[in-house]
């Protein structure tokens, strides 16, 4: 699983959901292929956690086999907290649980090269359905 080495702040501040939020615009960096030929990008706004782009790298390495390359363009760097069960309200904020990547609308998560289209679709499909974002494949 990708977790930082290290960070600055152990609890980050959640982000207000609202109309100008800037979660919700389009993403403006990481919007097009770099590496390779077919590409997965999101189509709306969600959280990623590590675990959710872990189960979704396995799921595509597994669709292609040993000659495809493999590009993940996002990092998951920021921490989300939670409480134990049956806690009241108030006396802070939860322990850190994880680390998960904010994902915008545009933005590309998997890249693929090395192998034939239809081998390429197929195994970033299966990867789409691990995450929780609407997803479109993209190609160069």
């Amino acid at each position: 699983m990708l977790l930082p080495k290290k960070v600055k702040h152990r609890k980050w501040q959640s982000q207000r959901e609202n109309k100008r939020n800037k979660a919700l615009r389009p993403d403006t960096r990481g919007i097009s292929l770099a590496f390779g030929s077919y590409g997965l990008k999101a189509d709306t706004a969600s959280r990623v956690t590590s675990q959710q782009i872990e189960s979704a790298r396995k799921a595509m390495t597994r669709a292609l086999g040993k000659t495809a390359r493999v590009w993940i363009r996002i990092f998951p760097d920021r921490p989300w907290t939670s409480k134990p069960p049956e806690v009241g309200m108030g006396k802070g904020k939860g322990d850190p649980q994880g680390y998960c990547f904010q994902v915008r609308p545009g933005r590309v998560i998997f890249e693929v090269d090395g192998v034939d289209e239809k081998v390429a679709r197929e195994s970033l499909r299966k990867a789409g359905t691990k995450l929780p974002v609407k997803t479109r494949i993209i190609a160069r």
